[in-house]
C-alpha cells in the first residue's frame, strides 16, 4: 500500500504531506484544496503514462497551476499580511509517494534556456527523479536517481552511483527510458499506470453510458463509463454477487441484465411490478449514476490505487449508504481514496471497520493564508519526507 503521499508548490497545495491508509477519506470545505489533492494525485499517475507534460499544458502551463502565494508563509502567520519577497528557489513543482516497497519523487521546472529562437520557454521540464526504498529519500536507500539529463544508479557493492546516461531528454522520464533494463523503474512506472481515478459521470441524454456499444471483457470501467453495459457483464461472468445485492439494496430488489443486439451491449434494469425492464437511455440520472459507480468500485482486476473524487454528488440522500457499502467493499480490495464533503458519506465510511485495526483514515483539510493545512497535523505526526535539493 501507500504510505505517504507528498505534494510541493501545486495550487493551495503549498507544501503537503499526506499519510495514506486503505481507505482514506478526504473533507473540507469548498476551496480548501480538495480538488487540487485529487488533480495533484492524477498528475503524479500521469509521470507514470509519460504524460504529465501535457497534462500541465492542458490546465495552463506549469505557471498557471503553481502555488502563487508567498515562498515563506512563517511572516504572515506572525503578522497577520501576506506579503511577497524576493524568490530564494527556483520555480518548481514537486509530487511524490512513498509505499510498502518503493517511492517515486519527481521536480518539475522551467528551462533556463530552451535554445535560440525557441517557443518553449515555459515549457515544463523534469529536474529530477529519484525511485528509493523504504519511507522516504536517502543516500542510502535511493536506488535511480536523476538530475537533469544525468542519470545514475546505486551501484551493487553498495557504495555510490554507476552512470546510467548522461543525455536524458528533459521532457521524458527515467520511468519510461529504462524500465526495461532497471525492474525497480517497472514496478513504479506499472503502479502509477494502474491508479484509476472517477470524478463522476456524464448522465445527460448524450452521455456515452446511455447509449449501447461493442461489447468485449472488461474488467475495468473506463472513466467516462462508455463500457458500462460489458463492465457490469464481466463482473457478473466473474460470479460476484456484491453487484447484484447492492442493485437490490438501492433500488427496492431491482436487478440488472445485459441485452445484446448484434454484439452491442445494452443494460437493463428489471424492477419488481414493471412488466418490461428499462433500457439504460431511460433511466433517471441518478440511477445510472449509481450502477456506474458500482461498476467502477465492483472491479474484477482493483487497482493498487482508486481515487474518488465526491461520488455522492447528484445522488437521493437514500443511495448514500449503499453507495458507502460499495466504497467499504473496494477498499477490502485495493487502496481507495475518497475526497467528498458529505457527512453522511463520512460516518458512514468511518463505521465500518475493514480489518481487525479499523484501517481508516480521515483527513480535514483547511486553508490558512490561502495554504492548504491539515487539520490536527503537526511536526510529530506527519510522515516522515525528504524532498532533496535540485
Amino acid at each position: 500500500m501507500l504510505q505517504t503521499v507528498a505534494v510541493r508548490g501545486y495550487r493551495s497545495l503549498r507544501d503537503v504531506v499526506l499519510p495514506l491508509r486503505r481507505l482514506t477519506v478526504v473533507t473540507g470545505a469548498n476551496g480548501s484544496g480538495k480538488s487540487s489533492l485529487y488533480r495533484a494525485l492524477g498528475l503524479l499517475a500521469d509521470c507514470g503514462r509519460g504524460e504529465v507534460i501535457g497534462s500541465l499544458a492542458r490546465e495552463g502551463g506549469l505557471q498557471s497551476v503553481l502555488w502563487a502565494g508567498p515562498e515563506h508563509t512563517a511572516g504572515a502567520r506572525r503578522t497577520g499580511m501576506t506579503e511577497g519577497g524576493v524568490r530564494t528557489g527556483p520555480v518548481s513543482l514537486q509530487l511524490g509517494y512513498a509505499a510498502d516497497d518503493l517511492g517515486y519523487l519527481v521536480d518539475l521546472g522551467l528551462p533556463q534556456y530552451a535554445g535560440p529562437r525557441s517557443l518553449f520557454a515555459r515549457d515544463p521540464q523534469i529536474k529530477r527523479e529519484a525511485v528509493f526504498a523504504g519511507k522516504m529519500m536517502r543516500p542510502a536507500s535511493t536506488l535511480v536517481r536523476r538530475g537533469g539529463p544525468y542519470a545514475e544508479t546505486g551501484a551493487e557493492s553498495g557504495r555510490g552511483f554507476d552512470e546510467l546516461t548522461r543525455s536524458l531528454p528533459l521532457h521524458r522520464s527515467v520511468l519510461s527510458e529504462y524500465t526495461g533494463a532497471l525492474p525497480e523503474l517497472a514496478a513504479v512506472r506499472d503502479r502509477l499506470q494502474n491508479w484509476r481515478f472517477y470524478d463522476g459521470f456524464r448522465v445527460d441524454g448524450a452521455a456515452p453510458a446511455r447509449h449501447p456499444q461493442v461489447g468485449t471483457r472488461t474488467p475495468v470501467l473506463s472513466a467516462d463509463g462508455s463500457d458500462l453495459g460489458a463492465a457490469v457483464q464481466t463482473i457478473v461472468e466473474a460470479g460476484f454477487d456484491d453487484l447484484a445485492r447492492a442493485v437490490a439494496d438501492a433500488f427496492d430488489g431491482a436487478t440488472v441484465e445485459i441485452a445484446v443486439h448484434d454484439g452491442l451491449f445494452d443494460l437493463q434494469l428489471r424492477q419488481p411490478g414493471m412488466l418490461r425492464p428499462l433500457r439504460c437511455a431511460e433511466l433517471s440520472d441518478g440511477t445510472l449514476r449509481f450502477l456506474l459507480w458500482a461498476a467502477a468500485l465492483l472491479s474484477t482486476e482493483p487497482p493498487s490505487l482508486m481515487v474518488l473524487n465526491e461520488p455522492e454528488t447528484s445522488l437521493h440522500p437514500d443511495l448514500v449508504r449503499p453507495l458507502a457499502a460499495l466504497v467499504t467493499a473496494a477498499a477490502r480490495q485495493t487502496q481507495v481514496v475518497v475526497v467528498t464533503h458529505s457527512p453522511a458519506m463520512i460516518d458512514l465510511l468511518g463505521a465500518v471497520p475493514l480489518d481487525e485495526d479499523g484501517d481508516v483514515l480521515r483527513l480535514e483539510l483547511y486553508k490558512e493564508f490561502g495554504e492548504t493545512r491539515v487539520d490536527g497535523q503537526n511536526l510529530l505526526s506527519t510522515p516522515p519526507w525528504d524532498w532533496g535539493k535540485r
